[in-house]
């Protein structure tokens, strides 16, 4: 039997972008004998080794890196996640973004009248090139901050990013403009930016501050995407009871679950949650298990039957005896499995990000030589150095700021009329190559709401007095499978008649006196005891009714079965007009469910899926688009339950339906506010669309950045031009990004 590895996690802060985790990563994993997976999202580095693991060696090694560490000091497992709660607590996600908004503002408000003055000659009042200065340098220093910050620390370590060139570009306008006023004549009372002379020196702080504030709203938005990317956990806690009834030397105390140990006996009354997984000691009743499964038909359970925390009693009161806590729960696994998927799934680089390990270091190179090749053809400093900063200005991304968070805002902002959601950019890139849709059945695409399908009824009995006296009976009950029968009932005959003598025994049925008959409705076990006989036709009926996935109730009086009443859920009513939708634009649906195959082909049949996964455990859906993918699949999957987050977050592409539970949403890349499954085709077609916005944008930023810096270093591009040049791909990037309002999906 292989060893169990030793396993540590890290928070790690300082990170900037998924690059900054890959440097952490393969710091960890040059150390001997050391597993280390960096999650960006979660700011967590998770290491395993077969050795026993020196905390002080990997922090030290992350700190080496140019970031910061500390360790997760493990606690018991029935303990680890009252402190995640507690942390999540003491650092709400809301206050991490705080601080880049303001900055974002407030370089806004500066840099607004910067521009203004230098591109408007009406606005050029006395001396506005002092007050460009005097708004520009805490744009420059304070705002910019963060990118000065990447540069330092990533050069004091050898590296060069897009921060480097953004810091070294915004910091060169604004000292050459200092230079200038200083020390040249751009200082001069009345010196008009625009029509100036040749020759005459120029000031660019508008340059410096524009970059800037672009280059912010990137980040934010950015922190923004970051921000959600753990929601998954932290919805996954909530899901878990707060305390506990325990059972302790005949006295029952409520204490928190932490404090719960194995072995234990506790109480769970009706409508309570199961604090966690245990075996049923005493009591029966139905448990609602859509919260975990996506299922909603209850479970019956009783003495000897396994039960799943997290899970709520809808009926009778349970005694428990506890067989799992904390991190060895089916939620906690759950969790676990939820985190590993996202941790797992390779962040998508945006180009600028994979292009900037050659196109930083060259622009750096270009400069220099620019510089020295005018130094050394005597053209003078004053040529040189506009020559060098030329280069510089022209090559700062100043496009690529908008060219991400423009075509994201509107592409999204067009989806959420659409009932679509959009988490990030990172997500869109799967979207062409999706190939397979894995979709779940109940809640997604079926309506997850139980209702009465048939009644069944003897030759000799009207179904409408069946309904009449069996949905006043259930009246009285509070099971969901008899809410679902009164409901019907007061649709079809109108107002209830009175129950008298009402009783009700769980996993059985309930029984009263209505309108003079001593009336009955459960299974067959409740008829067996009370000795009434079930006819061959009603009881074909009834094990037809389960075959399929469906609750078959037995309705007697007067010592005969009288019907049997069939209660389910049934198909979206655009389930089958999104299924064909989907195999149009050249996808292959799949059912995954864990019901039966018998009711899960019914279902596909219905829908137009022809492939179909049943009878899968929650952790079993994980595992299934794990094989579709290692199949040479591009897999996109569609769930709402709490089952369904581990397998979310390991699609390449996780879709959510908004009626589904937060956990699932939180998991999944793209979620369906309306809960309609056309909105999968509408989302995938939205996306695509965003996707190649996206890559549009971020080639015409980067196509005039080449096409230019040549111009610029043969001194054939002063500084105004280039940043006259970086304001109209701006321009192009921005207007580009709009024509994502006008979208519609093609039917």
């Amino acid at each position: 039997m292989s060893e169990k590895p030793h396993e540590i996690q890290l928070h790690i802060t300082g990170m900037t972008c998924a690059s900054c985790a890959a440097h952490v990563e393969k710091a960890l994993n040059q150390i001997d004998g050391i597993d280390a997976s960096v999650n960006y999202a979660t700011e967590r580095a998770t290491v395993s080794s077969l050795d026993e693991l020196d905390e002080s060696q990997l922090i030290q090694a992350v700190i080496q890196t140019g970031y910061s560490a500390e360790s997760l000091q493990a606690l018991p497992h029935n303990q680890q996640p009252q402190k995640q709660q507690q942390q999540e607590q003491q650092q709400p996600q809301q206050q991490q973004l705080t601080s880049p908004r303001n900055r974002l503002l407030a370089c806004s408000v500066l840099t607004v009248p910067v521009v203004a003055m230098a591109m408007i000659p009406a606005l050029q009042v006395a001396n506005w090139q002092w007050w460009s200065l005097v708004l520009a340098t805490p744009v420059v220093f304070w705002g910019a901050y963060p990118f000065h910050r990447a540069t330092w620390m990533n050069l004091r370590h050898g590296k060069a990013t897009m921060d480097t060139l953004i810091s070294i570009g915004t910091l060169s306008a604004y000292f050459w403009s200092l230079y200038e006023l200083l020390a040249n004549q751009a200082g001069m009372t009345g010196m008009d930016g625009m029509t100036g002379m040749a020759g005459m020196p120029e000031v660019y702080f508008e340059v410096a501050t524009a970059v800037t504030v672009f280059l912010l709203a990137g980040r934010y938005f950015e922190a923004r995407a970051k921000q959600r990317s753990g929601a998954a956990l932290r919805a996954l806690a909530d899901l878990g009871a707060r305390d506990v009834a325990v059972l302790r030397n005949g006295e029952e105390l409520r204490i928190p679950i932490e404090e719960l140990q194995v072995g234990e006996q506790f109480v769970v009354r009706p409508g309570e949650k199961l604090s966690t997984d245990g075996i049923v000691v005493e009591g029966r009743s139905a448990i609602d298990m859509s919260l975990l499964t996506g299922e909603s038909i209850p479970v019956e359970v009783g003495p000897g039957d396994s039960v799943t925390g997290a899970t709520l009693n809808a009926g009778g009161r349970l005694i428990v005896e506890a067989t799992s806590v904390g991190s060895d729960t089916a939620l906690a696994q759950i969790s676990k499995l939820v985190e590993q998927a996202q941790s797992g799934k390779a962040p998508v680089q945006r180009l600028a990000d994979r292009v900037a390990g050659v196109f930083v270091p060259v622009v750096l190179l270009i400069a220099v030589l620019t510089l020295a090749y005018w130094l050394l053809t005597g053209a003078g400093a004053e040529t040189a150095f506009s020559a060098a900063v030329a280069v510089l200005i022209i090559a700062c991304p100043c496009a690529l700021g908008l060219a991400t968070p423009t075509a994201l805002l509107v592409g999204t902002g067009r989806g959420a009329q659409l009932g679509i959601l959009i988490k990030g950019p990172e997500i869109l890139e799967s979207t062409r190559q999706i190939d397979t849709i894995v979709l779940d059945k109940t809640g997604t695409i079926t309506s997850a709401k139980m209702v009465l399908l048939q009644v069944v009824a003897a030759d000799s009995t009207d179904s409408d007095q069946v309904l009449r006296l069996i949905g006043a009976l259930e009246a009285a009950s509070e099971h969901p499978v008899g809410r679902a029968i009164t409901s019907a009932a007061l649709d079809k005959t109108g107002a209830l008649l009175e129950v008298t003598e009402f009783w009700s025994e769980q996993g059985k049925g309930v029984t009263g006196q209505v309108d003079g008959h001593q009336v009955f409705a459960g299974t067959q076990r409740l008829m067996t005891e009370n000795a009434i006989e079930v006819t061959a036709e009603l009881n074909a009926a009834q094990s037809e009714a389960e075959l399929l996935g469906r609750t078959a109730v037995l309705a007697a009086w007067g010592g005969v079965v009288r019907a049997v009443l069939v209660v389910g859920d049934t198909p979206r009513p655009s389930s089958s007009e999104a299924i064909s939708r989907l195999q149009e634009l050249g996808l292959v649906p799949v059912l995954l469910t864990g019901d039966n195959a018998t009711a899960a082909q019914t279902v596909a049949d219905q829908v137009g899926i022809t492939q179909v996964i049943s009878r899968v455990l929650p952790e079993q859906k994980f595992e299934k688009i794990k094989e579709l993918q290692a199949q040479g699949k591009v897999v996109a999957m569609v769930g709402d339950g709490v089952n369904d987050a581990a397998a979310l977050a390991q699609a390449d592409l996780g879709i959510a339906m908004g009626s589904g539970t937060d956990v699932a949403i939180a998991a999944s890349d793209l979620t369906l506010v309306r809960s309609d499954l056309n909105a999968v085709a509408d989302a995938l077609q939205l996306s695509r669309r965003t996707l190649r916005t996206i890559k549009v944008n971020l080639f015409w930023a980067f196509g005039y950045n080449v096409a230019a810096i040549p111009l610029a270093a043969a001194g054939l591009l002063d500084p105004m031009i280039a940043g006259a040049a970086m304001v109209l791909s701006s321009v192009f990037v921005l207007s580009n990004s709009l024509r994502l309002r006008r979208f519609t999906p093609a039917i």
